[in-house]
């Protein structure tokens, strides 16, 4: 990233455009940076302020998807990482220790691409971890042996909210049942919207 002059000559640029840096295969099976497994585990290998920068970078690209300017100054200071020490800053080593670990790339000038999601630590960087979180880690991917694959969790979540919409639950009550029942709040939402047009179909079919 090149320097600029700037009024806060703190940090070698002011802002700094962020855009997504899709991959089909990463965003499928990678974890949200807000996610538990990268609070876990990740946060061990990346340290905490990378990880919170993640976490700011996931959602301002939910809030514009294709990207948006992020200030430095005050974004460094939100994070609690201050502005000081210009290019080698903490806030700046922060950016940097994302490229290093293939999170995020440089994008042009001033700005740079972010992974939306992270993926599963490798296994060289799992053997690195502490003791009980290398173990954690290892219990975690056994279970994740026997876990419903993704496919199937929407088959079954529309199975179940489909018998709800057809027992007479309104849609707020089908999300609600579908929650305690431990699905994820977009994929819930997803099912209860394909069973009110499933059976929205159905009802329009038999009135034909």
């Amino acid at each position: 990233m090149p320097d600029v002059t700037v009024a806060d000559p703190e940090l070698p640029i002011a802002r700094l455009v962020v855009r997504p840096w899709p991959d089909p295969v990463i965003d499928k099976l990678g974890h949200d940076p807000r996610s538990a497994y990268v609070e876990r585990f990740w946060l061990s290998v990346l340290g905490p302020s990378t990880t919170w920068l993640l976490r700011r970078l996931a959602s301002g690209l939910d809030e514009q998807p294709d990207g948006f300017e992020m200030d430095l100054p005050s974004t460094a200071r939100a994070l609690g990482l201050g502005n000081k020490g210009g290019r080698h800053s903490p806030f700046m080593r922060s950016i940097r220790r994302c490229q290093q670990f293939g999170l995020a790339r440089p994008d042009g000038d001033g700005a740079i691409a972010v992974r939306r999601h992270l993926p599963p630590l490798s296994r060289q960087q799992v053997e690195r971890l502490p003791d009980d979180l290398r173990a954690a880690h290892d219990d975690w991917q056994q279970r994740q042996l026997h876990r419903p694959s993704l496919e199937e969790r929407r088959r079954r979540a529309r199975l179940l909210a489909l018998s709800l919409v057809e027992l007479g639950e309104g849609q707020e009550d089908v999300e609600r049942h579908l929650h305690r029942w431990r699905y994820h709040p977009a994929l819930a939402a997803e099912a209860t919207r394909w069973a009110w047009d499933r059976h929205r179909k159905a009802a329009e079919a038999v009135a034909g």
